[in-house]
């Protein structure tokens, strides 16, 4: 690794930096970078940049902290090798972000293994990435504990990942399940080590919270604030009524064209962007009217097919993250859940229609159809809210002795 080029020139980046207006502070932590750079080469392990880098993670887990890092040793570099100065708006990374990049290449090579296997069957692409992208994050924090192959992955290495030095639990069950699933497809590929690295995972139990629902009170409060004269426009509207009466996600409601919507039949046919199946659902008036009058009224002219546009020039279509604001925009009109944690996105009325039909005794494989649901299982998650039902279960307290004060 050759640094004589950035010796020789990297007062031109500091005045670049300095005419440019960038704060005294940013500047700073490029020259102590620079100086750092240029001290360490000396050193064997420091081959390249990247390398540079991967000191911090040693010393460091602040992922504040290592982003820094990473923009302002890639910045360096981008001056070194290449001559570009840096813009003020393009982070100048060393590398792509997340964990995977930084993994030595046994580590690399078990979640490929696990990728190139799992694509050619039918788990879901979502599924694999979130399965990888927690084995990553794994292997990175044996990793940094100076792990550096299969053989010498320890039990207490991995215990140390789940649980802290007091005995409580830093990982979720979902997280171990992940990792489960990467070693488990991977045995084949190296079996011994595989199996011992299963066998170090915690018995970690299962934990779901409780799911915030909405009352049949505040279900009012929305259609109120959906069907009178308030500050929502009439594309807020309509994205209400389709997420309160359909159970649409939101990115399947952004992503509505207008073939999607057979007016003769009263229909409306999608692919489900999360599982790619097709959907179809029945087109109610009161949603139909919604769309129509967000149509004929408010919708810019423009050759775009998608249903739900941006209000401002070039008038692209709403994208999945503008979803949740027209959400908060609704809870807000209807005066409800605004205390801070409350749930306020959209899924909120998809879990309120799964509810609603459980209590209206709807078969549950109708229930899931209806959501889009491709494995029953999904479904287990809202039977929490449905109480007429739960009350059933209910033990009466008859035959044990209460206080009087209890219900006082």
């Amino acid at each position: 690794m050759n640094l004589q080029k950035l010796r020789d020139n990297y007062s031109k980046l500091i005045s670049y930096m300095e005419v440019n207006g960038y704060s005294k502070t940013y500047i700073g932590s490029f020259k102590r970078e620079i100086k750092r750079i240029l001290s360490a080469i000396n050193s064997k392990k420091v081959s390249c940049y990247t390398d540079i880098y991967l000191v911090y993670t040693k010393t460091s887990s602040s992922p504040d902290y290592l982003r820094n890092k990473r923009t302002i040793i890639g910045a360096i570099e981008q001056f070194d090798v290449h001559d570009r100065y840096p813009d003020g708006k393009r982070r100048h990374e060393l590398f792509e972000r997340g964990a995977y990049p930084l993994l030595l290449p046994e580590f690399k090579s078990i979640i490929d293994y696990y990728c190139e296997v799992e694509k050619k069957g039918s788990k879901k692409i979502n599924t694999i990435y979130t399965e990888s992208h927690n084995a990553a994050t794994f292997f990175l924090s044996l990793q940094q504990k100076g792990i550096d192959s299969l053989a010498n992955i320890t039990e207490e290495a991995v215990l140390s990942i789940f649980m802290s030095l007091d005995g409580s639990r830093v990982r979720s069950y979902s997280y171990k399940k992940n990792i489960t699933a990467i070693l488990k497809a991977c045995t084949p590929y190296h079996a011994e080590a595989c199996r011992r690295i299963l066998a170090f995972l915690p018995a970690l139990r299962a934990t779901r919270k409780n799911i915030q629902y909405l009352t049949s009170e505040e279900i009012q409060k929305i259609k109120e604030a959906l069907t009178g004269e308030n500050s929502l426009t009439l594309c807020d509207k309509a994205i209400g009524m389709l997420a309160l009466y359909t159970g649409l996600r939101g990115c399947d409601i952004t992503g509505l064209t207008f073939d999607a919507i057979d007016w003769d039949r009263d229909l409306i046919h999608i692919t489900q962007q999360k599982t790619h199946f097709s959907l179809t659902l029945p087109l109610t008036a009161v949603v139909g009217n919604a769309i129509y009058d967000y149509l004929t009224t408010e919708r810019p002219c423009t050759e775009s097919c998608y249903l739900f546009l941006s209000q401002n020039r070039p008038y692209d279509r709403l994208k999945s993250t503008s979803i949740g604001n027209v959400a908060a925009r609704i809870m807000k009109v209807a005066g409800i859940r605004q205390s801070k944690g409350d749930r306020k996105g959209f899924h909120i009325f998809r879990h309120h229609l799964a509810t609603t039909l459980l209590e209206n005794k709807v078969p549950q494989p109708v229930i899931s159809r209806t959501l889009g649901h491709t494995s029953p299982v999904s479904l287990e998650a809202y039977l929490s809210a449905d109480f007429s039902h739960l009350k059933e279960c209910a033990i009466s307290i008859e035959p044990f002795p209460v206080l009087e004060e209890v219900f006082s």
